[in-house]
């Protein structure tokens, strides 16, 4: 991802992430192999019981992993998850914001392995894993 899609996408308002703008998902922080993503509560991210749905926080975690890895990418290397694990810790009620922050663990040549934690009201609700391709 060229550096000036991660100058967009830190704008309020930005259109250059659909995904992002369609759920409301903030970046807060960007930085190489660092990522901190911010996700406000709407009551339309809930399910039937009333919780932040998984895979809400599933999405929240694979892309914050995703803008860890882009942050330390070099210009023109682009990237695709290649598995992925969530474990959901406790429900995510509603009403907080949810904060993922993600880390790359190793950098390999085309293999990258990542993780992340979910928190809302300052508690951790959910953890992931994952590995990510680079792509040329």
């Amino acid at each position: 991802m060229p550096q000036s899609y991660l100058d967009a996408v830190r704008r309020p308002g930005q259109t250059v992430n659909r995904l992002f703008a369609f759920l409301g998902i903030v970046v807060d922080a960007v930085e190489p192999d660092r990522a901190v993503l911010r996700l406000p509560f709407r009551p339309e991210l809930t399910q039937g019981a009333g919780m932040v749905a998984g895979g809400v926080l599933a999405t929240l975690l694979d892309e914050a992993m995703a803008h860890a890895v882009l942050g330390g990418n070099r210009p023109g290397q682009r990237t695709t998850t290649v598995d992925l694990s969530v474990s959901y810790l406790r429900a995510a009620k509603p009403g907080g914001d949810l904060v993922c922050e993600a880390r790359v663990v190793k950098r390999g040549g085309r293999v990258l392995f990542v993780e992340a934690a979910a928190s809302s009201d300052g508690r951790e609700v959910a953890r992931a894993t994952a590995s990510f391709l680079l792509l040329a």
